[in-house]
C-alpha cells in the first residue's frame, strides 16, 4: 500500500456544511479530514473520467447552438 504524506491547510466551511460534517464524521467514526480528503479525490476521479471522455468524442463534429435550433424547428420538435 502506498503511504501517503498529508499537509496541514485551513478551508472555511458553511456553518451547516461543518456541522453536517460533524455529525457524519462522528456517525462513521471517520475524521473530518478523512471525509473530506474522500470527497475531493472524488471529485478529481469524476473530472479525470470527464477528461477522458471528451478525448473519445473530440473527432466528433460539433453543432453550434443555431443549427440544433433550426434542426429541431425542421423536424417539429420545437
Amino acid at each position: 500500500m502506498q503511504q501517503t504524506t498529508t499537509k496541514r491547510s485551513t478551508i472555511y466551511l458553511d456553518e451547516n456544511i461543518h456541522k453536517t460534517l460533524r455529525l457524519k464524521a462522528a456517525e462513521t467514526h471517520r475524521s473530518i479530514s478523512d471525509l473530506v480528503n474522500e470527497a475531493v479525490k472524488r471529485t478529481f476521479m469524476e473530472d479525470q473520467q470527464d477528461l477522458e471522455a471528451f478525448e473519445v468524442r473530440e473527432s466528433e463534429p460539433t453543432l453550434s447552438y443555431e443549427t440544433m435550433l433550426k434542426a429541431l424547428k425542421s423536424d417539429g420538435t420545437i
